[in-house]
């Protein structure tokens, strides 16, 4: 017999020398972790992460060198009515007077009345780093709480960006405390019921873990290069704990499904290692793949989750590889125990008779004896389920898609429709050389009298525009307000007003200058504008590299498109989904969202690479499985019955334990998780399902031995089958005539 394969010879090690592989395995999560730490994380900078138009307009900005400190707000507004001037303005007075007295205000300012009489503005100015006054804003909201008990006849309250921003990380942070309180305990069930003993249960969670760790210090090193943003850890998380669960799960369960027949520990884990660890490798070469895919986007954001993704995959499959055997190996029989009683007997791996299966049997029916109409019904819904998804409008979440559950929000709501000038507004940014800063001003003012006419915009202030100027005049900038909420089709058209005609037409003749016009609304455009073009790059790169580890790992180039197809259809029916659900208003009692008409700009092209990794999981396991009995000559049909039904129950059990993780999502706050969760969730759960026990067989028995068609130069020149007992006959009624 040849060399072994190195995953063999790995486990064959780990398992020979279970201490010293699962020392190693500590020191190596034990550096990447505190190596991470010390080394510091390397956050992306606006110019990092700049975009577009709305990217040039920041950092246009961003040279002026402005000192743009935190400001809040006191909004003094009648509980019912009209709004007593007087009791207003001795309000606002009590409010200056004790904020005054409290650290962190560098200022106050002019109470302001609305238009109509219906409102007071008092203006604060924070003092210190505007990155942390969110941190540092509750003494002041303490203080405004002190003035509404003073004056109980009026409504006052505190609101501004520092104020949302505390908001918006306390509702964050209970939504996450929760969801990372029920997913360990969910995965942990699952796996318990999947198992049906603790021990068994436990070592997909424990690799898993470890497996996140080690990635999170890793990923703290790697941002020195890749520079990280706020969601990186949140990602790896995420992904870590599906595949570190989902490889240990399919390792796990072949080991105890080898001793079940008599093997030594040290052959079932050996068998393992060339079964199941062999997917491994492949299922984690294509996730990374899959993953790399989103550097190609050129986005600081995406680079950072691809490096934080490629990372904890890498590891969870180092994992699967060394530190899984000698765990295997070490506990021997103890890894049955302590047994659930009802749940042992439920799921304990049995041999001959009793190992057939009776369910999968019944649901592989269709796809075995009637293949072709079978695959027609199934793709054909499979298709209509995707269809909505040519309808797919992106557009990043507004301040109108944030819970209005929290105060600061309710607020927020009557500080734009009192002055609605400090709702949504477009930057507009200004580079020239300092001796054209008059010709500028004038410029900016003529706009600024252009949009005070116009109902797309917000009025003009009493006082005139405010154009913020650099100290070294080369740097001007005017907000532009819109009375229209961020993702309404009338803020869009005032962006493309400003951009296409009145800012060329007022700005355009000066000589030397740059413009650019930013905002929310244009991050908005831009970032979807961004994502159309870098879709179809990151989707070829992904087809084209997958394909060719499929067509090389099984040696044949049908499994390796079928595989493709079968993964687009999956991925297709998740954002026609997707669409269905959140692009309509049928849901939203249901979920507990208000409909966007759109879904949040970054989730395509990141739900894209994420669900054909994670989607490659089940397909290369179940398809290994396919091989090997093929490989031992059993004949295509009952191959295909035999390969679905003996791995129905880790891939079911794997495909729950993601659904339920990733549904949990779907319970946050905010629009983007509900949207990412229900996307995953519901990705996972077509493909487990319709994918791998309808349309997977149906393609692999109407092909036949065409499965395993490849060019001379790519077929193997001998076959060594796995050193496993051959399986138990089909049951009858699945092996009809050919």
């Amino acid at each position: 017999m040849g060399r072994r394969p190195v995953t063999v010879r790995l486990a064959r090690w780990s398992a020979e020398h279970p201490w010293r592989a699962i020392a190693l395995w500590v020191v190596f999560v034990a550096v990447c972790f505190v190596g991470g730490s010390a080394a510091g994380l390397n956050e992306a900078t606006d110019e990092d992460q700049a975009i577009g138009e709305f990217g040039q307009a920041q950092l246009i900005v961003d040279s002026g060198g402005f000192d743009r400190p935190a400001t809040e707000n006191v909004l003094i507004t009648a509980r019912s009515g009209s709004l007593d001037q007087t009791a207003a303005k001795a309000a606002a007075q009590d409010a200056a007077d004790r904020l005054r007295q409290v650290d962190g205000v560098a200022s106050i300012g002019t109470p302001m009345p609305s238009r109509d009489g219906s409102a007071l503005l008092l203006p604060i100015t924070m003092s210190g780093d505007p990155g942390t006054a969110g941190d540092r804003v509750q003494p002041l909201r303490d203080t405004t709480a002190k003035v509404q008990d003073a004056h109980p006849q009026l409504r006052v309250e505190q609101v501004g960006g520092p104020s949302i921003d505390k908001a918006l990380d306390d509702t964050l942070g209970k939504d996450f405390k929760r969801a990372e309180l029920l997913s360990l305990p969910v995965t942990l069930a699952i796996l318990i019921i999947a198992f049906g003993a603790l021990i068994a249960a436990g070592v997909p969670v424990l690799l898993a873990l470890s497996s996140v760790a080690a990635a999170m210090g890793l990923s703290t090193l790697a941002s020195h290069l890749v520079p990280a943003t706020d969601t990186t850890a949140s990602v790896i998380l995420l992904i870590g704990m599906a595949v570190g669960v989902d490889y240990s799960l399919f390792y796990v369960r072949r080991e105890r499904e080898e001793r079940a027949k008599g093997r030594s520990g040290l052959d079932a884990v050996e068998i393992a290692a060339e079964t199941s660890g062999h997917a491994v490798v492949v299922s984690g070469t294509a996730v990374i793949i899959s993953m790399g895919g989103l550097l190609l986007a050129q986005d600081a954001i995406f680079s950072s989750l691809a490096v934080g993704s490629i990372l904890v995959v890498a590891v969870a499959v180092i994992g699967s590889l060394t530190v899984l055997p000698a765990l295997l190996a070490k506990l021997g029989r103890w890894v049955d125990r302590p047994r659930v009683p009802l749940l042992w007997r439920l799921t304990a791996p049995r041999t001959g008779q009793s190992a057939r299966p009776r369910f999968w049997p019944a649901v592989l029916k269709p796809a075995l004896r009637a293949p072709v109409a079978t695959l027609l019904i199934s793709v054909a819904l499979l298709l209509a389920l995707a269809a909505p998804a040519l309808g797919m409008k992106l557009k990043f979440p507004g301040p109108e898609d944030v819970p209005r559950t929290t105060a600061a929000m309710q607020a927020y709501d009557r500080l734009t429709a009192a002055f609605p000038s400090n709702g949504t507004s477009h930057t507009v940014a200004v580079r020239a050389p300092a001796e054209q800063a008059d010709r500028v001003r004038a410029a900016l003012t003529d706009l600024a009298n252009r949009t005070a006419t116009d109902p797309l915009f917000a009025p003009a202030e009493a006082d005139g525009p405010e154009i913020q100027v650099s100290a070294d005049r080369r740097v001007s900038v005017l907000e532009v307000a819109t009375p229209h909420a961020s993702r309404s089709d009338e803020a869009s058209r005032s962006l493309h007003e400003l951009r296409e005609d009145l800012v060329p037409a007022t700005l355009g003749g000066i000589p030397g200058v740059e413009y650019a016009v930013g905002g929310g609304v244009a991050a908005s455009e831009d970032y979807a504008a961004h994502i159309w073009a870098k879709l179809p790059i990151v989707a070829a790169f992904v087809l084209a590299l997958t394909f060719l580890v499929m067509a090389w790992t099984f040696r044949s180039v049908v499994v390796a498109l079928t595989s493709i197809l079968l993964n687009l259809l999956s991925a297709g029916a998740a954002y026609g989904l997707l669409v269905l659900v959140f692009q309509s208003t049928w849901a939203e009692g249901l979920l507990g969202f208000t409909s966007m008409d759109a879904i949040v700009t970054w989730l395509p092209l990141f739900l894209f690479v994420v669900l054909f990794g994670l989607s490659m999981d089940y397909h290369v396991f179940v398809v290994s499985r396919i091989r090997e009995a093929v490989d031992r000559g059993m004949p295509n049909r009952e191959a295909v019955a035999h390969g679905i039904t003996s791995s129905a129950g880790v891939v079911t059990s794997a495909a729950v334990v993601m659904v339920a993780v990733f549904s949990i999502f779907a319970t946050l706050s905010m629009i983007d998780f509900k949207q990412l969760g229900i996307g995953l969730a519901a990705a996972i759960l077509l493909d487990a399902t319709i994918i791998r026990a309808v349309v997977l067989p149906s393609v692999m028995t109407l092909l036949g031995d065409a499965n395993w068609w490849a060019p001379r130069f790519m077929r193997r020149r001998t076959v060594v089958a796995p050193a496993v007992e051959p399986p138990p006959a089909p049951a009858p009624e699945l092996v009809g005539a050919r």
